[in-house]
């Protein structure tokens, strides 16, 4: 009775790491699992159901999220740049005699930059909005490659894509 005990507990436990049954689910807007951005394990993520919803504004959004993945991407190579106390030589800001390297590291640094430093900040993130990079450019090419290069292969361009939108 022991080992009959034993064997149907090691059997009950073995099934919970079975793959459970998952029903598959279409979308009004038929999204090739092709797509970019579309990878196994999960296929088209859709949490919010927005596909079914409104599927014409799939494309604006997956642009969107393409553009501010990529200045994430830049923020977190800042911070860590940054916070590694590798700084210009020279001033950030001459008449209030404050150097690059007298600016503390974390949120800190943002309250001790002057106003009218702050407001470039603020006009360049504006035009990198606006103008350089449009999220009205479906296809992500904003005219700078990777790293400098551009990528001729379509497979590699798809993959590279995918990586980035499935990371960034």
């Amino acid at each position: 009775k022991m080992k009959f005990t034993l064997f149907a507990t090691l059997i009950a436990s073995a099934a919970a790491f079975a793959p459970a049954p998952v029903a598959k689910t279409s979308t009004s807007l038929k999204v090739n699992e092709l797509e970019l951005g579309v990878t196994e394990p999960l296929g088209v993520y859709d949490p919010l159901g927005w596909l079914d919803s409104e599927p014409e504004a799939f494309e604006r959004r997956r642009a969107v999220e393409r553009k501010h993945g990529r200045i994430a991407m830049m923020a977190v190579v800042g911070t860590i740049v940054h916070n590694n106390h590798i700084v210009f030589d020279g001033y950030i800001s001459p008449s209030n005699n404050l150097k690059f390297s007298d600016v503390p590291t974390g949120i800190a640094g943002l309250f001790s930059i002057p106003t009218a430093g702050l407001a470039q900040i603020i006009a360049i993130c504006g035009l990198v909005e606006l103008a350089w990079m449009p999220a009205s450019k479906y296809d992500g090419d904003y005219g700078v490659g990777y790293f400098g290069t551009n990528v001729e292969d379509p497979e590699e361009k798809a993959r590279k894509l995918n990586a980035e939108l499935n990371n960034g």
